[in-house]
């Protein structure tokens, strides 16, 4: 494996390892997946898949944006929640039941989403392509749906086992995603500071705050979801946005460090409406 390669396996197990520690810990406290109101799923995915998308038209409409930037965007309007999300998600205030159940269900219809979304938006961007629904599910299952059913697993046999292993192991997780993310960064740095102008950072930051806005409209009335939802909305996953790259623009070279940028400027601009939602979760408890 070149270095690359290693680097990209570790970025995937430490985002999968993620979604398996806070399945050990839910699984422990004998929370069951799912969301019972379907109405808040329906406005769930609607906030996610079909907002947001039309809201990626409209920004690309409006600013005149860079291909790249075009490209990113769609792609990450049409991916699902990524792994290292429910987390932050829970700390703002959302249940367990509902983070998680919206994971899980978020990357199944992903992969009939994408395929579809980018048939559909594909054109007006100038991207005629197919992309098969085998690239969406690999990422899918080996990031969401598999840690995810392994920890539940896990924490139901060997609860004790669970206990004792998923802090230190969600925080080696993060350590990881740490360290690999930085070389990243560094051998992407010159196309990334490329992409600063053309609107680039307004837009991600525009894309962030209208997802942060609909999710938190749609969310309903208890706080928490509104918060997950929220957070759901504006943040996708970046793995599933990679892989589809590859099969619509592979040889493009700046649209994977557009992706990049938008994890930055998404963390930034969102970090605000974290805290608050962590202060009002701890009023409320």
């Amino acid at each position: 494996m070149t270095a690359a390669q290693v680097i990209q396996f570790g970025v995937n197990l430490s985002m999968a390892l993620m979604v398996f520690c806070v399945a050990l810990k839910a699984g422990t406290a004998q929370v069951r997946l799912g969301i019972t109101d379907p109405g808040l799923l329906a406005r769930s995915l609607i906030a996610m898949y079909v907002v947001m998308p039309l809201i990626v038209v409209g920004i690309a409409y409006v600013l005149e944006l860079n291909h790249a930037l075009e490209v990113a965007l769609v792609l990450l309007a049409l991916s699902p929640v990524p792994p290292i999300l429910p987390k932050k998600e829970i700390e703002a205030g959302g249940s367990t039941r509902y983070v998680l159940g919206l994971l899980a269900v978020a990357s199944l219809v992903a992969v009939l989403v994408v395929p579809g979304g980018i048939a559909l938006i594909g054109p007006i961007f100038g991207q005629h392509v197919m992309i098969p629904a085998g690239v969406t599910t690999k990422v899918v299952a080996t990031s969401v749906l598999l840690p995810l059913i392994a920890g539940f697993v896990i924490a139901h046999f060997v609860p004790q086992f669970a206990k004792k292993v998923a802090g230190p192991l969600s925080t080696a997780a993060n350590m990881l995603l740490v360290v690999l993310f930085l070389p990243i960064l560094f051998a992407a740095r010159h196309v990334i500071f490329a992409q600063f102008g053309n609107f680039t950072i307004l837009a991600i930051a525009i894309f962030t705050l209208v997802g942060l806005a609909v999710g938190h409209l749609l969310g309903g009335p208890l706080e928490g979801d509104r918060s997950a939802l929220a957070l759901a909305t504006a943040t996708r996953h970046p793995g599933v946005a990679l892989a589809i790259l590859h099969v619509v623009a592979p040889k493009d070279p700046g649209i994977g460090p557009v992706i990049l940028l938008y994890l930055l400027v998404g963390g930034i601009v969102s970090f605000p409406y974290v805290v608050w939602r962590k202060r009002v979760a701890r009023v409320a408890a």
